[in-house]
């Protein structure tokens, strides 16, 4: 089959295309990594690039290029930046895939357009309304938006993939920085955090988008995914403390007293995305696809360590 893949270079990018290697690759983006399978087209995700000599003979499109997420983003107007990006340049992208015959767009959107957090055992869903408040995912929402009616009104079937945090090998920003307190097993005071957060491992979100790819039953569909294990910080922090083969030493500390240091700090949107509630529920996706992640959350976090430190 051959299938485009935007975002190729990246964390979930270079993933697919090491998984989808026995296929005809073609993959799109401002720069190449020397040894990867396919055939490379140098583009911009914008609203005037020509895809059309890169799409041409393509039945499936995997979109995962986008402007990310960043912490304090310096643009001068960030929503505009993004949905030059996200929003125009995706758009410009699937028009043309669709003048060109392809079959299904496969679009990585966020989490994000569902919201920043969930109420206890209250579960963001796919059929919930969008309630994104930062720029990316506000761009990501309008993206899925201009998609859904560019698709209905040519036949290209569409589907949207949602993750959560997404983890695995390379695996950058908290994550990497929770690895590297793991290692060092300080007697950190984070015993008692009772959250519940959804997290997806590479390897689990790379097989639903490989099951997508021609899943009759995926056509048209919006997807939540995840490691189908809901973790607290407190859990997450054992497990990868574990994982280098120690004994975690994290104290109980009541989640009170963090509330009262951020509210003190002016850091209470940290504390938030640490200890703050973020579930997904994947009963659509696990039901639709007939799909259960294949990586459980142990060897998850165990891929994110190298060999040599592994217990």
């Amino acid at each position: 089959m051959s299938i485009l893949i935007t975002g190729h270079t990246g964390f979930v990018g270079q993933a697919l295309v090491k998984v989808l290697a026995e296929n005809t690759l073609r993959l799109v983006g401002r720069r190449h990594i020397a040894g990867q399978s396919g055939q490379y087209f140098q583009k911009e995700l914008t609203a005037t690039e020509d895809y059309s000599d890169c799409l041409a003979g393509v039945s499936v499109v995997i979109h995962a290029a986008a402007r990310v997420h960043v912490m304090d983003d310096t643009a001068a107007d960030p929503l505009a930046a993004y949905r030059e990006v996200n929003v125009a340049g995706t758009l410009n992208l699937a028009r043309q895939a669709a003048a060109s015959g392809v079959k299904r767009f496969i679009f990585i959107s966020t989490i994000k357009v569902n919201g920043e957090a969930t109420l206890p055992d209250q579960p963001f869903t796919a059929r919930d309304l969008s309630k994104a408040t930062d720029p990316y995912g506000i761009s990501k929402a309008e993206a899925e938006a201009t998609l859904k009616k560019l698709c209905l009104d040519t036949g290209m079937e569409l589907v949207v993939i949602r993750p959560p945090l997404v983890y695995g090998p390379g695996v950058k920003a908290n994550f990497a920085a929770m690895l590297r307190f793991a290692k060092r097993n300080l007697p950190l005071p984070l015993g008692a955090i009772r959250n519940q957060r959804s997290m997806v491992a590479l390897s689990n979100l790379v097989d639903l988008i490989k099951v997508c790819i021609d899943h009759p039953k995926a056509a048209n569909q919006t997807f939540l995914v995840s490691d189908d294990r809901d973790l607290s910080t407190t859990e997450l922090l054992q497990l990868m403390v574990r994982a280098y083969g120690k004994t975690p030493r994290l104290i109980p500390v009541p989640m009170s007293w963090f509330n009262i240091i951020g509210k003190l700090t002016g850091k209470q949107a940290v504390i938030a995305r640490l200890f703050g509630n973020l579930q997904v529920d994947i009963n659509d996706t696990k039901t639709t696809l007939n799909w259960r992640p294949p990586v459980s959350v142990e060897d998850g976090i165990k891929s994110c360590i190298p060999k040599e430190d592994l217990c």
